[in-house]
């Protein structure tokens, strides 16, 4: 670090694997990470043995302190942060943080958020992005605030968005890239050449902003009466998980929930409502929508493995007679 430059003393806030790639990224860079907060152990798997999170076993290799606090508000779980004396926090796909926790730091917490902040404000902008399809994203830093994601900007990158996108890769590219942001931002606040923008600067009202709310079931379920490249556009904004899905249904009635994965536009010459199917029972399966078909490519029946589509249809009969929905 440059002699100039003001000695920073971080606790690193967050869970997943997107956010272990920003901790990793930080201690490589030589910045002193005095302790850890992520989520507490989760069962995982039919043993439901309890599972570390991507953070906390990242953490652990580098011999770092572990927090992992159920209340943010607990006077004990306070008490040890303070002792850290953190002069600065970093919050990476964490949970909302209480006041008395993004205020404990000298120079304050920031966030890395994956979208161009103030759009896209919410749990999930990976996932929004595309199932709006859009073709432009990016990755902001910013001051928390009281109100979530809507702190001052401290730096925004843009990141676009491929047409082979889908949640898993647009995922992987924007952890690559989050890490020389945070790093970018971390050596800026060092040296005081952050000049925070208010986020009210970016747009002229309100209405102009997209949300990107936390996913759920309802979110999933296909529906068919859509046109194609809207549920196009779901299933990849879903996949890998939680994954789209839709219901197939038997002549006879019997039903079977499938996750889809990968689905293509296709132009088949065929009459049919929405939802019903089109196949040659060998390498084709197909789902008529709104303004044209699907063709389904990577699908996973419940209660089995993800599979390509003619693997699927070796295993698994469906006609013409079958419907989705």
């Amino acid at each position: 670090m440059d002699e100039k430059s003001r000695h920073l003393r971080i606790v690193f806030l967050g869970t997943p694997e997107f956010a272990a790639v920003q901790l990793k990224a930080v201690i490589e860079a030589g910045f002193e990470v005095a302790a850890v907060v992520t989520a507490p152990d989760k069962p995982a798997g039919r043993g439901r043995i309890p599972k570390a999170s991507a953070v906390k076993e990242l953490a652990h290799s580098f011999g770092l302190p572990v927090l992992q606090p159920t209340n943010l508000k607990n006077e004990e779980f306070l008490e040890e942060l303070r002792s850290f004396q953190a002069n600065l926090n970093i919050v990476v796909a964490f949970r909302m943080l209480p006041e008395v926790v993004w205020k404990m730091p000298e120079l304050g917490t920031f966030n890395l958020h994956a979208s161009l902040l103030p759009q896209y404000r919410g749990a999930a902008p990976i996932n929004r992005v595309l199932m709006n399809g859009e073709t432009m994203t990016g990755l902001t830093t910013f001051f928390l605030s009281q109100e979530i994601d809507t702190g001052s900007i401290i730096e925004r990158i843009e990141i676009p968005i491929y047409d082979s996108d889908d949640a898993g890769s647009l995922h992987d590219r924007m952890a690559i890239a989050g890490s020389d942001l945070v790093v970018r931002t971390l050596k800026d606040i060092s040296m005081g050449r952050v000049n925070a923008i208010d986020q009210q600067q970016f747009y002229s009202d309100s209405s102009e902003l997209k949300q990107a709310p936390k996913i759920f079931k309802d979110d999933c379920l296909i529906n068919w009466n859509q046109n194609s490249k809207a549920i196009h556009n779901q299933i990849r904004g879903l996949s890998p998980v939680p994954a789209a899905f839709t219901v197939l249904s038997s002549p006879e009635g019997t039903k079977f929930n499938l996750k889809v994965f990968k689905a293509t536009e296709a132009i088949i010459e065929d009459e049919g409502d929405p939802g019903s199917i089109y196949t040659d029972g060998k390498q084709i399966m197909a789902v008529k929508t709104l303004d044209g078909y699907l063709e389904l490519q990577e699908l996973q029946l419940e209660g089995k493995k993800r599979m390509e589509i003619r693997e699927f249809l070796r295993g698994f009969r469906v006609d013409k007679k079958w419907m989705a929905g």
